[in-house]
């Protein structure tokens, strides 16, 4: 959830996390954790949780190969660039994606299309 770069044990039971916990006397966070890094965890298994990219073809979803859902959108971002101009388009980030993370994001947006329309939702 954010850079702070607190330790964590993903206590593991059946191969699913069931707990997280810290080593105390750590540097950034003396086995302390927000509420976030120590019950934040249940998207990780969520039944919902996509596993694979997703192309929707002839009116449904369907699973493809990364290769071939990166190519897709590299391909409809250059065609919306090329119509409408790289100011129309934006980079939204999640707050579950780490500082350095969010950073990649915006270099992305501002280096790679050329927008500066680039936000995220982290609330910490």
């Amino acid at each position: 959830y954010c850079g702070v770069g607190c330790t964590m044990y993903l206590n593991i039971k059946g191969n699913r996390v069931v707990k997280v916990t810290s080593k105390v006397g750590s540097i950034h966070n003396d086995g302390n954790l927000c509420v976030k890094g120590r019950f934040g965890y249940d998207f990780i298994h969520h039944p919902d949780r996509l596993k694979h990219p997703l192309i929707k073809r002839n009116g449904k979803f369907e699973e493809a190969t990364w290769d071939e859902a990166l190519s897709l959108v590299a391909g409809k971002l250059s065609e919306i660039k090329t119509k409408y101009g790289a100011d129309n388009i934006g980079v939204f980030s999640s707050s579950r994606c780490t500082n350095e993370e969010n950073y990649l994001a915006m270099k992305f947006g501002r280096a790679t299309i050329g927008t500066n329309n680039v936000d995220q939702c982290a609330r910490t």
